[in-house]
């Protein structure tokens, strides 16, 4: 055991709002002093500030699930998406060597191009095809650049009860529309920010806190839920179960059309493979990851009134 009976260590949360940062406020409270940051404790554009409030914490661990995700923006805002995705993930990964800490950081299937056949494994070559996926690399690099002891967990399609998100914004348009269009030719797993949190604190305790951290498994792990669907699968299952709970529809979530993404444009490209192999986080960790069925349901109990 690494951590001495007495002491209660110090985990820093950026982000604290987003769907993965209010989750993390949940799941890594059992585990010690949780300073949860949003933007107006700490603006990750800003290098300066991040190294103020990180020496000011002298956190154990830093956990960083703020983001630029704004992925269409992006591609007109580089400069912001580059300050929060690229040199955040540097500046935070550099104090945390300073003090000895844990990083954890959060990535994004956009890193890859999306043309692989079968799921993507961590080694494979990485080739975004957006500004938001290639500032989300710089942040990948920076961090490995840094030289301190980090995990970097890539996930996809993540859904949170805490803010918008793809799920939500079907159930509203089934109550709104007769007839919904959806992307059927892109591919993942909805993985939902309370599965994602709940991950990241049973590393974070089993593996940094009370484990040999000389043993610690460091690098890039794959994150997410099991199984895979498409954007209109993840739909036609969001609505399904709505009604089964007896959710008032105007569209029947068996007629939901399936379009290509060529029928919907939009700025930045998005992957048509966001399948993510878990493999590697599976067995270096041992952690269960259930189907993402499971976790949308969970998420749909959550929220539907």
């Amino acid at each position: 055991m690494h951590r001495k009976a007495s002491s209660v260590p110090t985990l820093l949360v950026t982000g604290s709002n987003g769907q993965v940062g209010f989750e993390l406020r949940r799941s890594l409270a059992p585990l010690g002093n949780v300073i949860a940051l949003d933007r107006s404790l700490c603006d990750l554009s800003r290098a300066d500030e991040i190294r103020r409030v990180v020496r000011e914490a002298k956190p154990d661990v830093i956990v960083n699930p703020a983001a630029y995700t704004a992925v269409d923006a992006a591609e007109k805002d580089v400069e912001t998406a580059y300050a929060i995705n690229g040199v955040a993930p540097g500046v935070l990964a550099e104090e945390a060597k300073a003090l000895g800490s844990l990083l954890v950081h959060y990535s994004t299937d956009y890193v890859f191009d999306g043309r692989k056949d079968g799921a993507y494994v961590e080694t494979d070559p990485v080739d975004p095809q957006s500004v938001y996926g290639k500032s989300k690399l710089a942040g990948e690099q920076a961090i490995a650049a840094s030289g301190a002891t980090a995990i970097v967990l890539r996930t996809c399609w993540v859904a949170g009860a805490h803010g918008g998100n793809f799920a939500k914004t079907m159930l509203r348009l089934g109550r709104e529309r007769d007839s919904l269009r959806v992307i059927a030719d892109q591919f993942g797993a909805p993985t939902t920010a309370s599965l994602i949190a709940d991950v990241t604190a049973q590393i974070v305790a089993r593996h940094w806190l009370d484990g040999d951290r000389a043993a610690f498994a460091a690098g890039i792990y794959h994150l997410a839920a099991a199984g895979e669907t498409s954007w209109h699968g993840y739909a036609a299952e969001v609505l399904r179960f709505a009604a089964a709970q007896g959710v008032e529809l105007k569209v029947d979530p068996a007629r939901i059309e399936a379009i290509g993404t060529a029928e919907y444009p939009l700025p930045a490209p998005r992957p048509a493979n966001s399948r993510l192999d878990t493999h590697k986080l599976r067995q270096t960790f041992g952690i269960h990851l259930p189907d993402w069925r499971d976790g949308v349901h969970h998420l749909l109990e959550q929220i539907l009134p």
